[in-house]
């Protein structure tokens, strides 16, 4: 199904913090996925992180709008995903569910329309939480809000309002979250058409301790197979990264983190791999 309208209430900011976030690990980290003659899709991590290692094995299989993802690891917990896309005219429809917790388990129902977006999760568990999100907007401009409601106690678990503007050459957010205690602004610029340099900058403040943070970074791909990234918050921590696609698909990720303000400290690194056919 094509996803249509100005997206989920989640979007509105993503560019930024993936930008941010996405891709830095400090851990050691090898996936290697593989497909079935079946059509059946297998993947397989494992993580070294310190001295303990852990385990996971995901397999994904697809039927038609049916999407069904079972995931096993090493301490015996069983996470399993069905998505069934169209199960109403312009919808997506996921119910989840870890196992042995049987009250981990969730519905949420997505609705795309071409001005607006909806999306609701209800717990399953007994007097679940209940979150509801909406989203309008056009022409690359969208506002939404979210809020979560707690059956239990009757009363709100958080609510958050947002501005979202999405241009070919720009993206901006203004955030309310926390219940209006945190305001978050954030902006990626691409430098180039083709976008091979990006800038991005990330500000938070809360209000209720004054608290300022904030973020800047890039993102500059060398060639088509090779990119850098790297961020600079307030307190000092510099962090960077080198991704590198081996084949299609198959991505190396070098990261590093230190601490501009203590040179003493050992600094962090990471190293993942992610091999697919």
């Amino acid at each position: 199904m094509a996803m249509k309208g100005p997206g989920l209430f989640s979007d509105i900011g993503k560019k930024a913090k993936d930008l941010l976030t996405r891709d830095y690990t400090y851990d050691q980290k090898l996936t290697i996925s593989t497909v079935s003659a079946s059509g059946v899709g297998l993947t397989s991590t494992a993580v070294k992180k310190g001295g303990l290692y852990t385990l996971d094995v995901s397999s994904v299989y697809k039927y038609k709008n049916t999407v069904v993802d079972i995931k096993v690891d090493t301490e015996s917990n069983i996470s399993t995903t069905l998505t069934v896309l169209d199960a109403l005219p312009s919808t997506k429809l996921v119910t989840s569910v870890k196992l042995p917790d049987y009250n981990s388990g969730k519905v949420e129902l997505h609705y795309f329309h071409e001005n607006a977006t909806f999306a609701s999760v209800v717990g399953t568990k007994p007097s679940p939480v209940v979150e509801f999100s909406g989203t309008v907007g056009a022409q690359g401009i969208a506002f939404g809000a979210e809020a979560g409601y707690d059956t239990a106690t009757g009363k709100l678990t958080k609510y958050t309002a947002a501005i979202g503007v999405t241009k070919p050459d720009y993206h901006a957010a203004f955030i309310l979250a926390d219940k209006g205690d945190t305001i978050k602004v954030s902006g990626v610029y691409h430098l180039d058409e083709k976008q091979k340099a990006s800038a991005v900058a990330e500000l938070t403040r809360r209000l209720s301790t004054n608290e300022n943070t904030l973020t800047v970074g890039g993102l500059y791909k060398i060639d088509p197979q090779t990119a850098v990234k790297a961020r600079l918050n307030n307190t000092g921590t510099l962090a960077a990264l080198l991704q590198h696609e081996l084949k299609p698909k198959s991505l190396l990720t070098i990261s590093g983190e230190f601490d501009t303000k203590a040179l003493d400290r050992a600094p962090k690194f990471g190293l993942a791999l992610a091999l697919k056919p």
